[in-house]
């Protein structure tokens, strides 16, 4: 079944033609900053999957992995859509909360957790791990 989405102002429409690979919450300090609150919920599927209608613009900032880390966000009303962070080759990150249907995701897991406000704790449903999980 597709994802798809749209950012605040419905200017911006995205679909992306495969299931996600893997889906969490992030509690890094950008991640707090980019939406103002205490973590983001990612959906992560493939860079090829993905198409995008509307009119976007692009931030890039260096992450924790040292590498850069590519935001898209609506240029009309802001709304951060996605990412592609490049220590993920291939992979976007979409963002749950725009999806038109966000409880097609169920986050499997919670990173940075050592950087998680007082008053946004991580579940103790899902595996966390203080930093980045540690890769096969």
């Amino acid at each position: 079944m597709p994802l798809t989405g749209s950012c605040l102002c419905g200017a911006v429409r995205y679909e992306a033609s495969a299931e996600p690979v893997f889906s969490g919450h992030c509690y890094c300090t950008d991640c707090q900053k980019e939406t103002g609150g205490g973590h983001l919920t990612i959906a992560a599927v493939p860079d090829s999957t993905v198409k995008i209608t509307g009119p976007t613009s692009m931030f890039s900032k260096l992450g924790a992995s040292g590498q850069p880390t590519e935001r898209t966000f609506c240029s009309k009303c802001g709304s951060t859509l996605l990412s592609r962070p490049r220590a993920i080759a291939g992979m976007t990150l979409l963002r749950a909360g725009t999806l038109d249907n966000p409880s097609q995701i169920t986050p499997g897991m919670s990173i940075y957790t050592s950087r998680a406000q007082t008053w946004d704790q991580p579940s103790e449903n899902i595996p966390g791990f203080p930093e980045m999980p540690p890769r096969p």
